[in-house]
């Protein structure tokens, strides 16, 4: 669930409904109701910072100086309510006293009614000014969100309660403890790895690779246990920085209910997310799992909680009596419990699941189909039809010069059938992950650019060789030089290509033995190429005739083809052999991802 890498950053992820949408710009307007971060998790029940003011009364137009300080925070959100109606909007508005580091925000039909922070740069206090309103209730308390880190905050810190005069005191303040309490559960410490026994009998197990024992260290696992109205659920992996898995309509990211576990300073944090297009995941501020518990041993991440079947109460959660798609995926965490893109390829189901259905035991495709076609049909094209094709042009022209199909030399045929093989194979392939992608990919690197340039060469080569001038023509040079000029450019940038393309996320072969093939492949194409050109050097010489006879010229002459030829055709058997081994291998690679 493949994201560039972002900063740290105090507020990232936007929310749904009720929920902050948290920039390090300190734009947080969707936080006006609520005051909460979308950091996912529950708020601290401590606060370690203060509200003060210089003031303890009031009158309409009165400014009052509000001071939010203590250890060093990065995020802030401070608003003036109702104290006797802290649920109602803003009152009043604010005047800041240092632009750099604080912002004016209008939330609801107030304008300037809440100040944030204009940075993540670290800060110890900060001081605005709060002016009175007409028509302002008898008693106003000041509120403030802080967040410390990116998974460390507290939500409307109670402030002091300042009042008109000639009023009654107010009711007790808002207790800084009441979001947590209402967000947060239980949680509690797994002993032991999980067990794939019962996968596929009594509970739903994805795993890769296929069949693997969740408690190695190269095991992706997932399982889901049905009990009465609720599913039990467990995660697994080698990762030091988040799993998380989602339930998706379709195979692409965007729309989809996703879960995730978080290595946050060594503690694993549990929390629901929605996923947006090829975006950071909104994580939720309200927490829908029970029986939450956590491990974190001989390098393998494992998380463990309890959902209900059905949760209408929670916008975004889905129904879990119902078939998806399953996306699991693994990537880094910053300090703070930040997630960033997925170092590669999210596993993918190969098809729609019901979890709470027929239990079975299943894998996955870290590469979609459309990516492993692309790549087998380019492997056919660039390591075997190419490779044999000029083998074929440039060292077997003299020796099957006699031989005819079609009425035309056999060596021609052969070289114009696989030449022709690949230029198709190539523009199928070409097409594929524009498919895919729905357009142009952003995060492939060099490799479209590269591929653009092989496609644009494969088209030109047969067109410039439908205008061959005849083998006797002042012109004939010419295009013999541009037509292996042409030829050669486009191998060899069809090889850097390839070997970009293999370790991209949407692909991603076994590293480094796609890179220790890929160089055998290369050096073997070489290597059988210098062969055959020491063979022919050695051919010509020894047709050469030092003394001038006709008849030992001629019978020199067919000895050495004769025994060129025989071992021609024992090179390019072994040669063809040997692409067709390296052909399998990738191929079941491609296969295996």
């Amino acid at each position: 669930m493949e994201l560039p890498g972002f900063a740290v950053a105090v507020w990232m992820f936007v929310c749904l409904s009720a929920s902050v949408v948290g920039y390090p710009n300190g734009k947080v307007r969707e936080a006006c109701t609520s005051m909460v971060p979308c950091h996912g998790g529950s708020p601290q029940l401590s606060p370690e910072h203060a509200i003060t003011v210089n003031g303890t009364e009031f009158k309409p137009g009165d400014n009052i100086e509000v001071r939010l300080s203590g250890p060093d925070f990065e995020g802030f959100f401070i608003q003036a309510r109702d104290a006797e109606h802290l649920d109602s909007a803003a009152v009043g508005s604010f005047v800041l006293a240092d632009r750099r580091r604080s912002q004016l925000l209008t939330c609801g039909r107030t304008k300037n009614s809440a100040v944030s922070h204009t940075s993540k740069a670290k800060k110890k206090d900060i001081k605005v000014y709060w002016i009175a309103p007409e028509g302002a209730p008898k008693h106003v308390q000041f509120l403030a969100t802080v967040v410390k880190k990116y998974r460390i905050f507290w939500v409307k810190i109670p402030g002091p309660v300042v009042s008109q005069p000639d009023v009654l005191s107010p009711t007790p303040p808002l207790h800084a403890t009441s979001e947590a309490m209402s967000t947060s559960h239980p949680v509690s410490y797994i002993s032991k790895p999980f067990s794939a026994s019962g996968c596929g009998i009594m509970k739903f197990c994805i795993r890769n690779p296929t069949n693997c024992d969740p408690g190695s260290a190269s095991c992706f696992f997932l399982s889901f246990q049905q009990e009465e109205s609720s599913v039990f659920i467990e995660m697994s992996g080698p990762s030091e920085g988040y799993l998380a898995f989602a339930f998706s309509q379709d195979q692409w990211m965007g729309g989809d209910d996703a879960y995730l576990c978080v290595n946050e300073d060594h503690r694993v944090h549990v929390s629901t997310a929605h996923l947006k297009e090829r975006s950071h995941p909104l994580l939720d501020s309200e927490n829908a799992l029970e029986d939450v518990s956590w491990r974190l041993a001989d390098g393998l991440l494992q998380c463990s909680f309890r959902r209900r079947i059905r949760l209408p109460a929670y916008k975004g959660r889905f129904n879990l009596d119902t078939s998806y798609y399953i996306f699991l995926a693994d990537g880094e965490a910053s300090e703070g419990g930040l997630i960033y893109k997925h170092h590669r390829q999210p596993l993918v189901t190969n098809g729609l699941y019901n979890v709470t259905g027929l239990p079975q035991d299943i894998g996955g495709s870290r590469a979609p189909r459309l990516i492993k076609a692309h790549g087998a049909l380019m492997f056919v094209a660039w390591i075997t039809t190419v490779s044999i094709g000029v083998i074929v042009a440039r060292f077997f022209k003299p020796v099957w010069s006699h031989s005819f199909l079609l009425g035309k030399e056999l060596w021609f045929q052969v070289h114009r059938v696989l030449m022709l093989t690949t230029v198709m194979l190539t523009s199928i392939s070409f097409v594929l992950p524009f498919v895919y992608r729905g357009g142009w990919s952003q995060q492939a690197g060099f490799h479209p650019y590269l591929g653009c340039a092989v496609m644009a060469l494969t088209i030109f080569q047969p067109l410039m060789a439908g205008f061959r001038p005849s083998r006797h023509a002042p012109r004939r040079q010419l295009f013999n030089w541009f037509h292996w000029s042409t030829g050669t450019t486009a191998r060899i940038l069809a090889v850097v290509t390839i070997f970009l393309g293999m370790d991209l996320p949407a692909l991603d072969l076994p590293d480094p033995w796609d890179t220790y093939a890929m160089i055998g492949f290369v050096a073997w194409h070489v290597g059988t190429d210098v062969l055959l050109e020491i063979h022919s050097y050695c051919l010509v010489r020894k047709v050469e005739v030092i003394e001038d006879d006709r008849v030992q010229i001629l019978q020199s002459l067919t000895s050495a083809e004769a025994e060129g030829r025989l071992f021609k055709q024992i090179v390019l058997t072994i040669y063809i052999c040997g692409n067709i081994v390296f052909l399998i291998a990738f191929l079941i690679a491609i296969n295996q991802v």
